[in-house]
């Protein structure tokens, strides 16, 4: 098997050199950063007074349901226009400053993006391939026979999440720098989810396997690897992996999570600060920062494929079902989820909540950060799909049409949501949807 696998490499050594100097070539022609909203043709203008203040009031409300201090957030509708927001302050301190559509704030689990298109752009240079064994990069760990890297990015891997037996610790020690191998070792010492390709399961240890992969293959660092094929090619700035020592950043959004009492419910008055954190909770799988603007264009991007070759765009997308309670508009492709037609995903990390998602048929896309993350991953999701609703009823500019795009779910049923899962409300009062306009026109075509 190692001469086969020496083989494999040697011939993939190839390909990747004609893919660098062809990478370099289109470099060279199209010069800067590609920028995949252009395909939408987006229109230049900010949404009507209505639409805003409809948002804005979405914003506070997620900030004040949360427990957050603070919060930003970017609705695009490319046949309407933009809205982009900045509500609080950056942390629960007296001198706290005010957050800004600049402010930074941690990627969370949509770090696992940037890790799953590098894995693609090198299955497509050669380096790797999707069904190679992750034992053939990381050999020295028992028990990862029978799993691809494929499977890691699809979290269909079997493996368990090191997160949920880590997180306490992790929020009541920010600080703590913990090593890869420490992490992998609790991931790989829960019970398996399922026999690999079997079952799918979000799994932290999963991706951070991919990285470790990945490293190993090329030799390079993932803030390497990112640059080259990700960050570099759209452009984005803001977007990074700290080191693991470097727990104190200026310019993010602080992070705060309340304390667990002994029934297991969350302390509200009891709020644990989490902005001076490591990276190394999360690694390659969780632990980037990010910015608005870079989110949006990332979102953008993976959504569709804009960095792929038309082969592995089709394989990135063809989802598998959540399978559970999961309704079935809810799915996963390489690296992200489906929620109707949406792709994207969502986080809760230490102090962070986070989501991002686009539609790849009409451009509209929705970025949301939060800095309290008691009241989980899934009041995100609703506040992103809140503020969706609203921009998919975005009216038309004069030369457009709006598009008919088909959401799974109301306005009046995520607000709902939130409401229902805002742990540590500040606030009680729900968002109103702006006022009705007249009705969409059918889509085009």
């Amino acid at each position: 098997m190692g001469d086969r696998y020496r083989g494999r490499r040697r011939w993939r050594t190839a390909v990747a050199a004609f893919a660098t100097a062809a990478a370099l070539t289109l470099t060279a022609c199209t010069g800067g950063a590609a920028d995949p909203g252009q395909q939408f043709d987006p229109v230049d203008a900010e949404f009507d007074e209505q639409l805003v203040t409809s948002l804005d009031a979405v914003l506070d409300q997620a900030i004040a349901l949360s427990g957050s201090s603070g919060g930003v957030a970017g609705v695009w509708a490319p046949w309407s226009g933009s809205w982009s927001a900045a509500s609080g302050v950056v942390g629960f301190g007296e001198d706290a400053r005010p957050v800004s559509t600049s402010t930074r704030f941690h990627l969370g689990t949509l770090t696992a993006e940037l890790t799953c298109t590098v894995l693609l752009r090198l299955v497509e240079a050669g380096t790797v391939a999707l069904d190679d064994p992750v034992t053939e990069y990381v050999d020295r760990v028992a028990g990862l026979e029978g799993i691809t890297l494929e499977q890691l990015c699809r979290h269909t891997s079997g493996l368990a999440d090191y997160y949920p037996g880590l997180e306490a610790h992790m929020i009541a020690n920010p600080e703590r720098i913990w090593s890869p191998n420490e992490l992998l070792a609790t991931g790989l010492a829960g019970e398996r989810i399922g026999a690999p390709g079997e079952t799918w399961s979000y799994s932290r240890t999963g991706i951070l396997l991919l990285g470790m992969a990945l490293e190993a293959a090329t030799d390079r660092s993932w803030n390497d690897l990112v640059d080259q094929y990700v960050a570099g090619p759209l452009g984005l700035d803001d977007t990074t992996l700290p080191a693991p020592t470097s727990t104190r950043i200026d310019g993010v959004l602080g992070a705060y999570a309340a304390t667990i009492g002994a029934d297991g419910k969350p302390v509200c008055d009891a709020i644990l600060d989490d902005s001076a954190q490591s990276s190394s909770t999360g690694g390659v799988a969780a632990g980037a920062v990010s910015s608005l603007d870079d989110v949006y264009r990332l979102s953008e991007a993976f959504a569709t494929a804009s960095l792929l070759g038309e082969h592995h765009a089709r394989a990135q997308w063809t989802t598998t079902p959540l399978g559970g309670s999961a309704p079935p508009w809810q799915s996963f492709g390489i690296g992200g989820a489906e929620y109707g037609p949406l792709r994207g995903g969502l986080s809760e990390s230490p102090g962070a909540l986070t989501a991002a998602f686009t539609d790849p048929e009409t451009g509209l896309t929705v970025v949301v950060a939060l800095n309290n993350s008691t009241s989980g991953a899934d009041f995100v999701r609703e506040t992103a799909f809140a503020l969706a609703s609203l921009g998919s009823k975005a009216a038309p500019a004069d030369d457009r049409t709006r598009p008919l795009v088909e959401l799974p779910w109301s306005f009046e049923q995520a607000t709902a949501k939130m409401t229902e899962l805002g742990l540590c409300p500040t606030a009680p009062d729900a968002p109103e949807e702006a006022p009705a306009e007249t009705p969409a026109p059918p889509a085009e075509g």
